[in-house]
């Protein structure tokens, strides 16, 4: 049997989570918005505030940083070896993977 402190934790837990799923939606729909107008800096704050919600989440969903952080680096490896079309056209995959790289490195 769960205690009440229990109960309340695991309630406040999935409120949360919920709540964060619509700060995601919410982030999507101000970058959509945001690129009518072609503001730099809206675009940037939207983004950003996707990126952080998906960290939030991933630590209420019982992910550290970290393994959201390597699991970014797998797959932009993956992506290379197969020869994405962002790669090829861009270089974005091997320019993002430097950064993270170097950002890691400090």
């Amino acid at each position: 049997m769960t205690r009440p402190h229990q109960e309340v934790d695991i309630a406040r837990q999935l409120r949360t989570i919920e709540w964060l799923k619509n700060e995601l939606l919410e982030g999507v729909t101000l970058f959509f918005k945001s690129l009518t107008g072609s503001n730099g800096q809206a675009i940037s704050k939207a983004l950003a505030a996707i990126i952080l919600t998906c960290y939030f989440l991933s630590r209420r969903l019982g992910l550290s940083f970290q393994q959201v952080e390597e699991e970014i680096e797998d797959q932009l490896r993956n992506h290379l070896a197969a020869n994405h079309q962002l790669e090829s056209w861009y270089g974005d995959l091997s320019a993002c993977l430097h950064y993270v790289e170097e950002k890691k490195q400090r």
